[in-house]
């Protein structure tokens, strides 16, 4: 794209929290360019919270945002369909300190942008292109991106159920494959945790209904799998989340190896800390060098 979007018109959503089980509302709602996304805590007089990297306040089981002590928790897949669907700049109104979970995945969300409508800006937009390699490890767990002109990603999971094992997903992300191929695989869990998660104060509003939930067997929701492989594609949905904490549109390959929140976010942090890694460039300059590119 282009130019800059935002919203044609506000849209809204009720629900509960995964974590906390508290009632929520959003409201998305048009903003001006270079706005970017910014959360508005209308129980708190309109609190503003950039959805920025610099306001990343915890990543475990959830990437949660803190402005002076204000929360927003569970932002990942709000971001991720916004990110995905290709809108830059909107406010979005929250009266509680969690992104509702709706069904557990993106859908809902896709569905309430296409309600709301997109409209562009005049403004170019611009991209943040990854110049070099850059690698985050952990414990056999690693997260990488390497240079390239489109966003694509790699998303490798493995987790110990017959009916998850390890999974790769490998795709370039536009609008089209996200809403059909991502944004309907739900959040996850095995009932062997579920205690565990319960004493951590986690998970106090979930439920089948947006949750998948695995037992030592099989699947405990009525109406199974979304896709065989949808533990992977859900990881690869939250990725996205993440990584829209840049704040502008990614040019690079990711590679995700059984990583998670905490190392997306230890990714996004790296980039940012290193000008020298990455160029800002509009979709003309890009074609451009893409152009000079084939010639030479």
């Amino acid at each position: 794209m282009r130019f800059e979007s935002t919203l044609q018109r506000p849209a809204e959503a009720t629900g509960t929290g995964l974590h906390s089980g508290v009632p929520v509302t959003i409201r998305l709602k048009p903003a001006p360019a270079g706005t970017g996304i910014l959360f508005l805590r209308t129980d708190l007089e309109n609190f503003p919270i950039p959805a920025s990297w610099r306001h990343v306040a915890r990543v475990s089981y959830a990437t949660s945002l803190m402005r002076q002590g204000v929360l927003i928790s569970t932002t990942e897949h709000l971001l991720s369909v916004l990110y995905s669907m290709g809108v830059d700049n909107a406010y979005i109104e929250i009266d509680n300190l969690e992104v509702p979970i709706l069904d557990g995945s993106g859908r809902p969300f896709v569905e309430l942008i296409e309600r709301a409508g997109v409209q562009y800006y005049r403004r170019k937009r611009r991209y943040l292109r990854v110049r070099r390699a850059i690698t985050v490890e952990d414990r056999g767990r690693r997260i990488s991106i390497l240079p390239d002109d489109r966003f694509r990603l790699t998303c490798d999971v493995h987790f110990d159920h017959a009916l998850v094992g390890r999974q790769t997903i490998e795709m370039e992300v536009t609008p089209e494959r996200y809403a059909a191929e991502l944004a309907p695989a739900r959040t996850f869990g095995f009932e062997r945790d579920l205690a565990q998660l319960r004493d951590m104060g986690l998970i106090r509003g979930a439920s089948l209904d947006n949750a998948v939930c695995f037992d030592g067997i099989r699947v405990l929701n009525p109406g199974g799998l979304r896709f065989a492989d949808e533990c992977c594609r859900h990881k690869a949905l939250d990725l996205i989340g993440d990584l829209a904490l840049i704040g502008r549109p990614l040019l690079g390959h990711v590679i995700a190896e059984r990583a998670g929140h905490a190392m997306h976010a230890a990714l996004v942090a790296r980039i940012m800390s290193d000008p020298s890694l990455y160029e800002i460039l509009t979709f003309d300059q890009l074609a451009g060098q893409v152009a000079r590119a084939l010639v030479s």
